[in-house]
This record gives structure tokens, C-alpha cells and sequence, in this order.
């Protein structure tokens, strides 16, 4: 990856589902992604030939941070399809990549949900005044795997 004096936009961005359809054929646009991360938990440990009395922190457990995409509802149902599954099946894990894509629609970056499953839906929220609201619908996701990369 080169390097570049300003950072990329937040706005150019592909979500795969790994459903069997593809990242290029868009089901709707997400307008958000957020809650990419992933967070380690810091044991401590203290031997008990130490000199000095003071703890040392040894990396323990990793996880991934739930993750909510939202979109707006364009009639396709494979959000809601995908968390009545797992509501009656336990193997419905899926791969998710996230990949940010320059000012030219190249990828540059990549994030991965490894066996992620659907832990939240929710709908839009319908009101019948205005009509220049867009109705969303949101998904958040929980992980048992996370990585990052360049592509």
C-alpha cells in the first residue's frame, strides 16, 4: 500500500456477506458500519520469587467488538432471513468482510468478522409525517473472530 499524505474517506466502503451473493451486486447501500474492534484482557500475574512487588500483565483472552450495520430497506429480506435461522439453527455463522476503498474504488484496507451471527434486528422506524426520511433497518452482529489488513 502506498503512502499517502491524507486519509482515505470514510464513505467508500463494500460489506460481504459471504452469503452467496457477491460485494459487487449491492442489496442496498449500508450507510454505516460501526464497532469495528477487538479488545484483549490483560491477566495479572505475579511470581512468587519476584524482587520488586508489582504485577506483570500477560495477554489473556481476545474478542471482537459487536458489530451494527445499517441500511436502508430496499424489499430484500436476507438480514431478517439470516436471524430467523439462527433462531432454529446453531450453524448459521458467517464470514464478513468490510473492505474501505480508495478515491478510485480500489481496496486498500480489510476488516474480517470470522463465524459471525446475528444477535440483533431491528426495523425502521415508520411515522407519517414529512416523507424524506428513509426507512433503516439495522443488524448487529457478534463475532468470535476479528482481523485487519491491508488487501
Amino acid at each position: 500500500m502506498p503512502t499517502r499524505d491524507t486519509p482515505y474517506g470514510a464513505f467508500n466502503f463494500l460489506v460481504e456477506f459471504n452469503d452467496g451473493t457477491s460485494a459487487t451486486s449491492a442489496l442496498g447501500g449500508f450507510s454505516d458500519v460501526t464497532g469495528l474492534g477487538t479488545e484483549i484482557t490483560l491477566m495479572e500475574y505475579r511470581q512468587g520469587n519476584d524482587r520488586e512487588n508489582r504485577v506483570r500483565k500477560v495477554p489473556g483472552l481476545h474478542k471482537a467488538a459487536d458489530v451494527t450495520f445499517k441500511r436502508g430497506i430496499m424489499g430484500t429480506t436476507n438480514f431478517w432471513t439470516w436471524v430467523s435461522e439462527t433462531r432454529t439453527s446453531p450453524n448459521t455463522q458467517r464470514n464478513i468482510e468490510i473492505t474501505l476503498n480508495d478515491e478510485q474504488g480500489n481496496p486498500v484496507l480489510r476488516w474480517k468478522l470470522l463465524n459471525a451471527r446475528p444477535m440483533k434486528w431491528t426495523g425502521p422506524n415508520l411515522a407519517g409525517k414529512g416523507g424524506s426520511e428513509v426507512a433503516m433497518e439495522e443488524l448487529v452482529v457478534s463475532a468470535e473472530g476479528f482481523e485487519f489488513g491491508e488487501v
